[in-house]
């Protein structure tokens, strides 16, 4: 390894958990009561599930096990039959075909761009032959949401939103995750809130989120505990759907919740240094005419933890060797199409029924598609040391007269 691999900042750790949740953490350590439906009401998960609905401005939430169980609850609640079909972006992680999978559904995938968008002449293509749709905003980019609602509302389709990168994003000022019918975040490591594990969906229809409460493991009459007040509509769909759901136990508990709920007011702190470290590194790397940053589209405001930059006009042994160079001097930049066995690589889903399909536009932004992690509470001079590094890793490989142009 580089000696200059010392000096670079440590960008895996997640933020220190506030104070505030060691008090909650150490009483529930003292009694045990780590189960969300021991006490009559007010149990942390539902004050989590309240705090979270008012900070996103939805009638309800329900946090569960991961984003994961989120998007298989959503699924299931929205009551589509056996094969359905359910569109997702070609570039999103695993854990969402695998959701649609574990529904008895059948994904089917759509192109997406080099700017990690969705591609919608192709979406719009294929939109005719599916009963629902779920969209990626996959590393916290976002595809153009008024076109997809207006595509799936003409004919009637619900749309999911996996914005488990995209808590803090907004789309012309309306909050990624209350677009679709229903919202589903992450709680994990490496997302803006950090339980380690953990998951939450939002969303203002009744019905759906009796149906997802119930499946989710509220047997018996547990369900009443998700009731804060007097709700004609969320009762009587709670009525209706006792006893004629099965029961997935994909809960979350006392424990996370606590760790949860006192980072919710460092959301816009967070979201704010993540948005200014990733377009001041953007800056410097979009100077190299061999890296792209794509933009922002239009209307888009993002929360980025991350940064992802294309290669341009790069090989892939090229790409290999930039990677490498990059290593050594510390910074990890994932390829997306080239690490292997890559989660995010569609042709690894071997698990999708009928096969891999073809997507050659998805397939050639992945073996140029580069990601490096860029936490909100690195500084300044950190954010240079990692540009320094990829930026050097680059001229390691192409030689300084190529990258600047001299």
């Amino acid at each position: 390894m580089s000696p200059h691999a010392a000096l670079t900042p440590n960008t895996y750790d997640a933020e220190p958990i506030p104070e505030a949740a060691r008090a909650a953490v150490e009483a529930m350590l003292q009694s045990g009561d780590l189960f969300r439906y021991t006490a009559p009401q007010d149990a942390p998960v539902a004050l989590l599930e309240r705090e979270f609905a008012a900070m996103m401005g939805t009638r309800y939430a329900l946090a569960v096990s991961s984003c994961s169980a989120a998007l298989f609850l959503s699924i299931k609640a929205l009551g589509l039959p056996r094969d359905a079909r359910v569109m997702i972006p070609g570039f999103t992680f695993a854990a969402v075909p695998s959701s649609i999978v574990h529904a008895d559904c059948i994904p089917v995938l759509c192109e997406v761009g080099e700017n990690y968008r969705i591609d919608l002449a192709d979406f719009e293509a294929k939109l005719d032959d599916v009963q629902a749709v779920i969209i990626s905003h996959m590393r916290g980019h976002t595809s153009d949401m008024d076109a997809i609602m207006a595509l799936c509302e003409a004919r009637g389709l619900p749309v999911i939103e996996d914005a488990a990168h995209s808590l803090g994003t907004e789309w012309h000022g309306r909050k990624i995750g209350t677009i679709g019918k229903v919202g589903c975040f992450s709680f994990q490591s490496y997302k803006l809130v950090n339980a380690g594990e953990g998951g939450i969906l939002i969303t203002d229809d009744a019905d759906l989120v009796a149906r997802a409460v119930i499946m989710s493991g509220a047997y018996e009459h547990n369900w009443a505990k998700h009731m804060s007040g007097a709700d004609v509509a969320l009762e009587a769909a709670f009525a209706t759907h006792q006893n004629m759901l099965p029961l997935y136990n994909l809960r979350l508990n006392n424990l996370s919740a606590a760790i949860i709920r006192p980072q919710l007011a460092e959301v816009p702190r967070r979201v704010a240094d993540g948005r200014a470290n990733h377009d001041y590194v953007a800056g410097l790397l979009n100077e190299c005419p061999w890296l792209d940053v794509p933009a922002s589209l239009p209307g888009e405001l993002r929360a980025p933890d991350s940064i992802q930059f294309n290669l341009v006009g790069m090989s892939d042994a090229d790409t290999r060797a930039f990677a490498d160079a990059a290593a050594e001097r510390g910074v990890k930049v994932q390829v997306f199409g080239l690490s292997q066995d890559n989660a995010r690589a569609f042709w690894n889903w071997n698990f999708l029924p009928g096969g891999i399909p073809e997507l050659p536009k998805t397939r050639a932004m992945l073996r140029m598609a580069c990601d490096t992690r860029l936490p909100a509470r690195l500084k300044r001079a950190e954010l240079d040391v990692i540009a320094g590094a990829i930026l050097d890793a680059i001229t390691d490989v192409t030689g300084p007269k190529r990258v600047y142009g001299t």
